[in-house]
Parts: structure tokens; C-alpha cells; sequence
């Protein structure tokens, strides 16, 4: 059973439908192509939080729903927690 969605193909980022344990390995599912992707948790990760589907270089634009919308400023690696201690808005 799926532990996260993301949105689009090409997205950096999942948002977690349960509580995800850090160490646990998870499966995600696309929501455009109802493929899935197997991640292992590096941190716990709440309910609607985000995890990272893949790794972003420092400075590098976060997309989610196919559209940047933060970017990392010392970037993120595959299963890490993403929230606002690692990315910023583009608005501002």
C-alpha cells in the first residue's frame, strides 16, 4: 500500500497520506501515470508533509504539480523531509 502521491512525473516532491517513520521504505504512486516509486525514509515525515522523489542541487528549483515552487538553497536528496527548513518560496 502506497504511503505518499505525487502529482506529476518529473516532480521532486510527494506529499505523505500517513505518518512515514524515518528508516522505513515506502511506496509513492504518480498520480498522472498511477506508476509507483519505492523510497527509504531518511526522517519521519507527518501526514501532508513532503518528501523528497529525487535529488535537488543546491540552489535548484522544487517542482510539484509540474511547476516550480520553491527552490532548495542547500538542495535535498532522495527520501529526505522537505519543508521550510529546506526550501523557499519563489515569490518573495
Amino acid at each position: 500500500m502506497h504511503k505518499f502521491l505525487i502529482h506529476k512525473q518529473g516532480d521532486h516532491v510527494g506529499v505523505a497520506t500517513t505518518d512515514i517513520n524515518a528508516g522505513e521504505n515506502i511506496i509513492g504512486v504518480y498520480m498522472d501515470t498511477d506508476t509507483s516509486i519505492e523510497v527509504l525514509a531518511k526522517d519521519s515525515i507527518p501526514l501532508g508533509h513532503k518528501i523528497a522523489v529525487a535529488n535537488v542541487d543546491e540552489n535548484g528549483h522544487v517542482i510539484e504539480y509540474g511547476l516550480p515552487i520553491g527552490y532548495a538553497p542547500e538542495g535535498f536528496h532522495l527520501g529526505d523531509y522537505v519543508h521550510t527548513h529546506n526550501i523557499r518560496t519563489l515569490r518573495w
